[in-house]
């Protein structure tokens, strides 16, 4: 008799299981699922997504899904049920749907670390998010850019390129990290590298070390090392924003006075939020420029004649100036046509990351597909960037291809710092420190890659290595 119940248990168990593996990999949809895989039960595909690869091309993840099932497909990572478009006009339509059919989301082990009380506040719309772009274009748009902001630049980064050049090598990608946001930091609250007991650099680095990881939070894992170096950094900007509402001595009229004074009108606005608000501004330009200014030499010292060009070009600004000790002016930067080209192309090449994340807040129908409300879209605009229809020999570095793209078909194919309503604040300042940079750097100083310079995409742009570079200032 118990040989009979126990062999009905297993039976019901396995009913059971094959009932739960089949709902996992067939969900409920009213309409057409687009096609895929959803992989195994919890970890769905996550593991193929954090893979390496080493090029510039588009990663495998995504590669080998186009090919087998189109440019649009269904799989899952990290438990979530998500679609993955590589279509533009799709990722074009839905950019712009923002708060209607779409909101932004994270997954979740990029979410959480932006989590206060236990709720999301990643997915910000209406009057909050408009309140983040106001004030965050106050301070890094173009206006204080032209004013005062390009020229603090230029003087930041001369100064940091001077200390570079005392060190036999420099490790790229770290030290820019440092220096974007020693810069960042400086605007938003005053922070002080120098003075500053604690590197809140490095406690960045190391938060952005667990990003892609799998979410499990238990000792050991690369998450939880993620949100315990997180919490640190997240409790050094509690204690700036809570000494400077104590300490009204200590204003200095920057983007944190302003958010403070804020705090009367805007009831979304406590204490908490500002932390993480902080957070969040420094976490995306932290790594984006950084990343972004690695790949940019790297590219560089490999394609001399561009190099050489461009240095021409810097070199015609200086030349042009009535006063050779003035510094750089707006006019001057918009005037850097080649240089902005070598951005372009290199915001091009690297997609830092490997999508913009939206949730579905109704079901979306699309070329005969349906997306279930709820379901993450991962709007893939790498793929469209690689898209040989629109940039003849994508992985080729060629930043004239720009004076001929036409501005139509580069809106839609061409989203480094996304689209619609949902484009960063902060996407002028980015390519204004790095053209600044690059200013300084051809026209102070004479570099050399040392070594490393491997890419790795796992799916975010990194270096196995890191690219160690030389620089010695040109009249020593």
């Amino acid at each position: 008799m118990w040989t009979v119940f126990g062999l009905c248990v297993v039976g019901l168990i396995v009913v059971w299981f094959t009932h739960w593996i089949n709902k996992w990999r067939n969900p409920k949809c009213n309409g057409v699922l687009p096609p895929g895989s959803m992989g195994p039960p919890l970890i769905g595909e996550s593991l193929q997504l954090i893979v390496p690869s080493y090029s510039l091309e588009l990663h495998p993840f995504i590669r080998k899904r186009v090919q087998r099932y189109g440019p649009i497909f269904r799989t899952s990572v990290a438990g979530r049920p998500i679609i993955v478009s590589t279509d533009v006009e799709f990722n074009h339509y839905l950019a712009k749907q923002e708060g209607r059919l779409v909101e932004l989301w994270y997954l979740d082990s990029f979410a959480e670390l932006f989590k206060q009380d236990g709720e999301n506040k990643t997915n910000a719309i209406g009057l909050v998010h408009k309140y983040v772009r106001s004030i965050t274009l106050n301070h890094f748009g173009i206006d204080n850019l032209k004013e005062t902001l390009l020229s603090q630049i230029e003087e930041y980064v001369n100064k940091t390129l001077q200390t570079w050049s005392s060190l036999p090598s420099v490790e790229v990608k770290h030290a820019a990290s440092a220096m974007i946001f020693d810069l960042t930091a400086n605007k938003l609250f005053g922070y002080d590298a120098e003075k500053s007991p604690v590197k809140m650099s490095e406690k960045l680095a190391n938060t952005l070390d667990g990003l892609m990881s799998f979410p499990l939070n238990i000792p050991g894992t690369a998450y939880h090392k993620c949100l315990k170096y997180q919490n640190e950094a997240l409790n050094m900007l509690r204690n700036t924003v809570k000494e400077r509402m104590i300490s009204p001595e200590k204003r200095r009229g920057d983007f944190l006075d302003q958010a403070i004074d804020d705090m009367q009108t805007e009831s979304y606005l406590t204490e908490d939020f500002l932390v993480y608000f902080l957070f969040g501004i420094l976490f995306a330009s932290f790594e984006s420029v950084s990343a972004l200014l690695s790949l940019t030499l790297k590219l560089l010292a490999e394609h001399p004649t561009v190099l050489q060009q461009m240095t021409a070009e810097h070199e015609a600004i200086l030349k042009n100036r009535e006063d050779p000790n003035s510094t750089l002016n707006w006019d001057e930067y918009k005037s850097m046509t080649l240089t902005l080209g070598v951005i372009n192309e290199a915001l091009r090449l690297a997609n830092v990351a490997p999508g913009l994340l939206r949730r579905a807040l109704k079901d979306i129908e699309f070329k005969g597909y349906t997306i279930p409300a709820g379901w993450t879209i991962m709007l893939a605009n790498s793929a469209i960037q690689l898209n040989p229809n629109t940039y003849k020999d994508p992985l080729a570095f060629n930043p004239w291809r720009w004076q001929d793209l036409e501005p139509q078909v580069v809106s839609k194919n061409f989203m480094p710092f996304g689209g619609g309503i949902r484009q960063c604040a902060g996407a002028e300042y980015s390519k204004t420190f790095m053209a600044t940079f690059l200013h300084v750097l051809v026209t102070k100083y004479r570099w050399t890659k040392v070594k490393g310079g491997k890419i790795s995409r796992s799916p975010m742009l990194g270096f196995v290595d890191g690219i160690h570079i030389n620089f010695v200032e040109k009249h020593s």
